[in-house]
């Protein structure tokens, strides 16, 4: 007889694809922001959060991949060509002009070129990407590691969560296009394996992939990976960004830990 073995990444996964989806490729039925179904998922995120923070430790560890398990290019997802303007003028120049700005609940705010990101120590990791809609990747990411710079910045005792603004735009809304953002609580954005990468499998990073920066949070789903990333801000609530909920897709019902 095969005895089935329930990892913690196995039920984690299940877990938060359970609780996402009915979402996928279909959110009128959560369109409505006060929808009953929509409270209900919300009440269920917040259990989800609680859940994996507890089996989940400050330093767990994604699994890490050798170069021989790299079968496939990585799969581009969501926004790959953004057409904004500020993005566009800076991609023509191959982001020399690109400057990654941290502020909010910091001490030191800074400010930060793509040459001045790709001098400081880095980190590689062979990783596998796990996307809400059910497909998986495994690709080598360097780039580095968000404590480093968030370090420089000192952050705030009351800072609890870094909000992550891009330059895409996702829609445009009654006030204007609405652009993606993302988060991360802080125990994330120490986390070793948390880095902003700015190579793939050896190469500069792609348009298509999120360049010049994107974060890779591996003990989550890829939505919570934001690309084109514009600046980070050091928050303690959510209040002040799209619905309240911490991030685009998030707004729109998605899980906000969403950890595997």
């Amino acid at each position: 007889m095969t005895r089935f073995t329930l990892s913690r990444r196995t039920f984690l996964t299940g877990a938060t694809l359970a609780s996402t989806a009915s979402l996928t490729g279909c959110f009128d039925g959560l369109g409505d922001r006060d929808s009953h179904v929509r409270n209900v998922l919300e009440m269920a995120n917040s259990v989800t959060y609680r859940v994996q923070r507890t089996l989940l430790g400050n330093t767990d560890l994604a699994r890490e991949y050798s170069e021989s398990e790299i079968r496939q290019p990585q799969r581009p997802n969501g926004t790959t060509d953004p057409t904004d303007d500020d993005y566009l003028t800076l991609a023509s120049g191959h982001f020399a002009g690109y400057r990654l700005t941290i502020g909010g609940l910091v001490e030191k705010p800074q400010s930060f070129s793509l040459d001045e990101i790709r001098a400081m120590p880095s980190r590689t990791q062979i990783t596998r990407h796990d996307c809400v809609e059910g497909w998986s990747c495994i690709a080598k990411w360097t780039g580095v590691q968000l404590f480093r710079l968030l370090d420089q910045a000192q952050v705030k005792p009351a800072a609890r969560y870094a909000v992550f603004a891009c330059f895409d735009t996702m829609e445009q809304g009654l006030d204007g296009p609405i652009k993606y953002y993302e988060s991360i609580d802080l125990m994330d954005a120490h986390h070793p394996q948390t880095i902003l990468a700015y190579g793939l499998n050896d190469r500069a990073l792609p348009v298509s992939n999120g360049a010049p920066l994107r974060v890779r949070v591996e003990r989550q789903l890829g939505y919570k990976m934001a690309k084109y990333i514009k600046s980070i801000t050091l928050v303690n609530d959510f209040a002040s960004y799209g619905y309240g909920n911490g991030g685009y897709w998030e707004d729109n019902g998605y899980d906000w830990f969403a950890g595997i």
